[in-house]
């Protein structure tokens, strides 16, 4: 794992993620592409193992590369939101009529969970916090 900022509680704003979906292997290639398109480095890489994926992210992009069947669970999610904190997402939220379809749990960069908004958006929510190795 590699990221050049491990931990969004510095945040002013949330950063938002489109994501970009990468056949196996294509990953290097997508990525070469949106640093070039934005004239912006990558910030982020990393495997998340238990869905046997990788994702790297290039400003507003977020590439999952993996085989069609493995990635297809990720398709619904309309994009990511990289949070400071997720406790006051979730309140907003849930004031706001949305549905949590996926609770918070610990992902490879820190926490996050998934909600559909009232619109049938569906967005997941992520906190960035450093890992025992600063990583």
């Amino acid at each position: 794992m590699w990221r050049r900022s491990n931990d969004s509680s510095t945040l002013a704003t949330p950063r938002a993620f489109i994501r970009v979906f990468v056949e196996p292997g294509g990953l290097e290639a997508a990525a070469g592409f949106y640093e070039e398109l934005q004239g912006v480095e990558r910030d982020m890489w990393f495997t998340f193992r238990e869905f046997g994926i990788a994702l790297a992210a290039v400003g507003g992009f977020l590439l999952i590369e993996g085989e069609p069947a493995t990635v297809e669970r990720f398709r619904s999610t309309t994009g990511t939101l990289l949070v400071p904190e997720l406790a006051p997402y979730l309140d907003r939220l849930a004031s706001a009529g949305a549905e949590i379809t996926e609770p918070p749990r610990r992902v490879p960069t820190g926490s996050g969970f998934t909600a559909r908004h009232a619109d049938g958006t569906v967005v997941e929510y992520v906190e960035h916090r450093p890992t025992a190795e600063g990583r």
